[in-house]
């Protein structure tokens, strides 16, 4: 059957690449600490041998004649030379500072000692141990990583022939080495005749026979060497366990654990494999292929959730949007308020998916979607499509007054975020020189709409910069002193929250110096400030967070919309009329939340993308359909200040400190890539110990008020 065929192989490639992509994650997540484990294991071995032969220096005549029988040079040199080579190039190796340049010796050294002094098993692991390195360098855990990209194509003198010469040692000759080092080992394991100097003979001995013997097969042919070498590291470790623990079995275990971090290299049975698992698996090219065409329209929460469970699976993906990065929204009033760089909270989207070769991202401006053709307009060009993801988010809304925008901006953007901080800062700047008292007052009020959760951190971050971040920079006016008004049109601030942790929130602003007006309504705002409830309260800068629309989707399908401009989707989030579009987050009028409407949240967003996921793979294979798109809500949180926070989840609620550790963890790991991680912990470490930011940059041409 043609249908069955296809099919099947569609569920063969499927499982192909998520195959290669757990492998590729696993290995990503083990060798890197275990590259280091190593390094620290033998790096400390022989620096402790090193510093407690240094405590016999005055025996020189024995170091020389015993320790370091190097007969081509005196003794005394001897020494001196073994000496430094175990308590330098050890700390190098555990700094992974110039590897292959300190492995190299300490790998003669062991070889000296076996041939020239005592013959032991030790020696000839450490040593196999050690040439690994010499081939292959540091993993990614070193300063040697971190270095290598810039030394390749530096400027300093013979550094870029020595770092491309080690990358021709490791392509060349690297797998020559794998092969030699999987041979030695697995003709230990047979118990093959050969001398103690050259051939481990305790190798057999740690093993049952039949595992030695299958175990040695498996690693002289390369097949499925990672499993191979871990089974047997664990073997020795259980058999060591019962007879009792020798350091020949350490280092045998270690050499395992290398050999599988390492893989078989090219010439073994595992990289044949390995080429025709991904030659079943690669990517159609553009044009042609049977893979089916994915557009995302949309690189933020939702969008990149759906294509992080995509990218494995046998479909062409392209990923639009009208920025380059993917922006983590949450944490933009800090941007806003001078807590954080914008490059803290955004990261490129290419550089998510540079391993993957069938994910595409184009940068550019929805402009409409043919759905009868099924193509996304992008300017003048047709991208076309066979499935597509609409996650546009939303966008400020100003209640049908547009007009207010140019005196109230919004927070959505980065654009956004920095025009905001330098509207701040600058009232700060204009103030210090204002000489008359009334415009002084007005360019030292601040007034935020809506007290919403971003309404909400945005007063609470506003309120400590101006009472500790800009404390005695001013000399004509005390920052302290600025006024900053909360409105809210409801009875309470964060209505989302129960009753008892908007109130706790609400005295956390207000110990802060905010002023908070409920059962508020903004009339009108203009260039003088806010008129609220018929009062004119003048104002330098007005900033909004009362309210979102969605995004123009429901425009561009031609489709009814819900009152905040989303799209209705039925239980797969897929839009009405249309089973090949699909919309989330933001973007979609969902009921998934048992019969209620989905929250315009992050994780909302995210489960939504990872639902759209799971029906197309489903799709795909010709499997039954997951269960419907249930929202499972994991709690809220809302920060004030740099030690309150509340958090809602459900039964748990905690506020103050314990809630601010929370809301900050929580964060940190929702960041996108390690390096917005710690440049975010460091900057909050920063802030909290010194009240002082390093962002208070007042950049572009802030519009005066």
């Amino acid at each position: 059957m043609p249908g069955l065929s296809t099919i099947t192989i569609a569920r063969a490639r499927i499982t192909m690449r998520l195959w290669l992509a757990g492998w590729r994650t696993l290995r990503a997540a083990i060798a890197p600490p275990a590259d280091l484990a190593i390094r620290i294991t033998i790096g400390q071995a022989f620096l402790l041998s090193g510093l407690v032969k240094a405590m016999h220096w005055q025996d020189a005549l024995y170091l020389a004649r015993y320790e370091y029988p190097l007969s081509w040079i005196s003794p005394a040199h001897a020494a001196v030379l073994g000496l430094a080579i175990e308590l330098v190039c050890p700390v190098l190796l555990m700094l992974g500072l110039f590897t292959r340049a300190a492995a190299l010796p300490m790998a003669a050294l062991a070889i000296v000692i076996q041939v020239d002094y005592q013959v032991l098993d030790t020696n000839l692991f450490q040593a196999a141990i050690l040439a690994g390195y010499v081939m292959f360098g540091a993993g990614p855990i070193a300063i040697d990583a971190l270095l290598a990209p810039g030394l390749r194509d530096s400027a300093l003198p013979l550094i870029p022939r020595i770092a491309r010469a080690a990358q021709a040692l490791t392509l060349h000759v690297g797998p020559a080495f794998q092969l030699a080092i999987r041979i030695w080992f697995g003709w230990a394991l047979l118990g093959l005749p050969g001398s103690p100097a050259i051939l481990p003979t305790g190798g057999a001995d740690a093993l049952p026979a039949m595992v030695a013997q299958v175990g040695a097969i498996a690693l002289i042919a390369g097949a499925a060497l990672p499993a191979t070498a871990i089974l047997l590291a664990t073997a020795t470790s259980g058999m060591a366990m019962m007879m009792g623990p020798s350091a020949a079995n350490l280092w045998m275990i270690v050499l395992l654990v290398q050999l599988a971090m390492l893989g078989a290299g090219r010439l073994s049975i595992d990289r044949l494999l390995a080429v025709r698992m991904a030659a079943c698996a690669r990517p159609a090219l553009a044009g042609g292929g049977d893979w089916p065409h994915i557009v995302i329209i949309g690189a933020g929460f939702g969008g990149m959730a759906c294509a992080a469970r995509l990218r494995h699976l046998p479909v062409r993906l392209t990923i639009v949007d009208r920025h380059n990065y993917h922006l983590f929204q949450p944490l933009l009033y800090q941007v806003a308020t001078a807590g954080l760089s914008p490059a803290d909270i955004a990261s490129p989207i290419r550089s998510q998916f540079r391993d993957d070769a069938n994910v595409r991202v184009v940068m550019g401006e929805v402009s409409g979607i043919d759905a009868d053709r099924k193509h996304v307009l992008i300017g003048d060009w047709a991208l076309s499509y066979d499935r597509l993801v609409i996650a546009t988010g939303a966008s400020h809304s100003y209640f049908g007054r547009d007009d207010w925008a140019a005196f109230a901006p919004g927070l959505k953007r980065i654009e956004d975020a920095t025009a905001m901080r330098a509207r701040l800062l600058a009232a700060f700047e204009r103030a210090e020189t204002a000489t008359d008292v009334m415009e002084r007052n007005a360019l030292l009020t601040f007034v935020i709409v809506g007290a919403g959760p971003t309404g909400v951190e945005l007063a609470g971050a506003l309120a400590e910069l101006a009472r500790f971040g800009l404390q005695e920079e001013f000399r004509d006016i005390d920052p302290a002193s600025a006024r900053i008004i909360l409105v809210q049109s409801g009875a309470r601030i964060l209505p989302a929250f129960p009753e008892g942790l908007s109130a706790r929130a609400q005295a956390s602003l207000e110990k802060l110096g905010v002023t908070i007006w409920t059962n508020s309504r903004v009339q009108a705002i203009d260039a003088q400030g806010v008129t609220i409830d018929g009062e004119l309260v003048r104002a330098g800068t007005v900033l909004w967070a009362a309210g979102v629309v969605a995004s123009p989707a429901a425009r561009w399908l031609d489709v009814a919309a819900d009152p905040a401009g989303r799209v209705p989707v039925d239980m797969h989030l897929r839009v009405e009329g249309h089973p090949d579009i699909f919309a989330i987050g933001d973007t979609a009028a969902s009921s998934g939340w048992a019969g209620r409407p989905v929250p315009g949240l992050a994780p909302a967003a995210k489960q939504g993308g990872e639902h759209v996921a799971r029906f197309i793979r489903a799709d795909l294979e010709a499997r039954p359909l997951p269960a419907p798109f249930a929202y499972r809500h994991q709690g809220s949180l809302a920060t004030i200040g740099r030690k309150a926070a509340i958090a809602d989840f459900g039964r748990l609620r905690l506020w103050g400190a314990p809630a601010w550790w929370l809301w900050g963890a929580i964060h940190v790991l929702f960041l996108s890539g390690l390096r917005n991680r710690a440049s975010v912990m460091l900057s909050w470490m920063w802030a909290y110990l010194t009240f002082r930011s390093g962002t208070r940059l007042i950049t572009g041409a802030p519009q005066r008020t």
